[in-house]
């Protein structure tokens, strides 16, 4: 599979939780089959989404395809506003 979700079951933060059931609301409604993969398992999880996305404080939601980072939900919610999101997927 080609889209990989990093997310977390385990938040108090309601922004976290709007943000990544948009991400897959918007997911979903283009047909856009995607993994998730929840952080909220082991900080080892926690660490390669920060790893592969170079940057050691991010939190979910964070999108891949494969292991090629794609970006957050700022950028996700951009490429929607723009209609661009198979592009910012990077499966035009």
């Amino acid at each position: 599979m080609g889209i990989k979700l990093y997310y977390t079951t385990v938040t108090a933060s309601r922004e976290v939780k709007s943000q990544q059931a948009e991400v897959i609301r918007i997911l979903d409604s283009k047909s856009i089959k995607y993994e998730l993969i929840d952080i909220s398992v082991g900080g080892a999880v926690r660490d390669e989404m920060r790893s592969k996305s170079g940057n050691p404080t991010a939190i979910p939601p964070q999108i891949f395809n494969e292991d090629q980072y794609c970006g957050n939900y700022e950028m996700f919610s951009e490429a929607v506003e723009a209609d661009t999101v198979e592009q910012f997927l990077k499966i035009a």
